[in-house]
């Protein structure tokens, strides 16, 4: 068997008919070494279950998703976002996950504010921060493409993100970095370059543009290959500003989570050797 590509992660979505345990199998059959969950199906399998079983396996998390959703602008909404973030960094902590990855929020209804949102955003990271630091997770604050501005995340660039990363330890806060939502930008490389000096990217997710966008804006994620990203160019540019670590396939696409597992895991490996390593 040739070995799977050495910094290759697969995000838990990416294959969603899998079970946690057709997961692990399966990623180790296959000889990746690392795997990004998210914290529903953790939470369904129970997560010191999942811990066991993930390590148990000799695999890595490299990431939790998600936390985040920090834009409510009244205080009852405020405080139930910091105390479910405060479970996800606990959540993370025992999984032994890289980075806790945020999805910052989008406007609340009726609002037209993104610099109000943004600014509660950073008012909750300074409570979160110290609490992710005790328990030794990183957060990383992931910048969504803008079409996803309104109900989702308010911030759309890396730019963005960096400004709010900075206002906070390297070591506390960074950024996440995702071909899907950032191919567009051509600041992109200088953003790179900025957060790679700071020491600030904690994740690097691949997923390709395809047009039209399948299944909407949530669901469209290419395949990789499939589409518009010159994806290890995107790659290479991470590299130059000093990231190392995985490489995280994040796919939201109905018409993998159609075909059977292990086909669409052969599938991703062979595609990211030839678009991505």
């Amino acid at each position: 068997m040739i070995p799977s590509p050495a910094r290759l992660s697969i995000n838990q979505e990416t294959i969603r008919q899998w079970s946690l345990p057709e997961l692990v199998a399966g990623c180790t059959a296959a000889g990746v070494g690392a795997v990004g969950l998210w914290r529903d199906p953790v939470r369904e399998h129970g997560v010191r279950k999942t811990a066991k079983l993930v390590s148990g396996a000799g695999l890595r998390v490299s990431s939790l998703c998600r936390g985040g959703f920090f834009t409510a602008a009244d205080p009852s909404g405020r405080a139930a976002a910091l105390d479910d973030n405060r479970r996800a960094v606990e959540e993370a902590a025992e999984l032994g996950a890289d980075t806790l990855v945020l999805v910052s929020g989008g406007l609340p209804g009726g609002d037209r504010d993104l610099v109000g949102a943004r600014g509660r955003i950073a008012d909750i990271l300074g409570e979160l921060a110290p609490w992710a630091t005790r328990h030794g997770i990183r957060l990383g604050i992931e910048p969504l493409h803008p079409m996803y501005a309104s109900d989702r995340c308010v911030v759309s660039t890396l730019g963005q993100a960096l400004d709010l990363a900075e206002l906070f330890p390297a070591e506390e806060v960074g950024v996440v970095v995702d071909s899907y939502h950032l191919w567009w930008d051509e600041r992109l490389p200088a953003d790179l370059f900025r957060a790679g000096e700071g020491g600030r990217i904690v994740s690097v997710q691949v997923a390709d543009w395809v047009t039209p966008l399948p299944e909407g804006v949530l669901l469209g994620r290419g395949q990789l290959g499939d589409g518009s990203i010159d994806l290890r160019s995107f790659r290479e540019l991470t590299d130059v500003a000093g990231y190392r670590g995985p490489v995280e396939v994040e796919i939201f696409n109905p018409g993998l989570w159609a075909r059977d597992g292990s086909e669409v895991l052969r599938e991703v490996i062979e595609r990211y050797r030839e678009h991505v390593e």
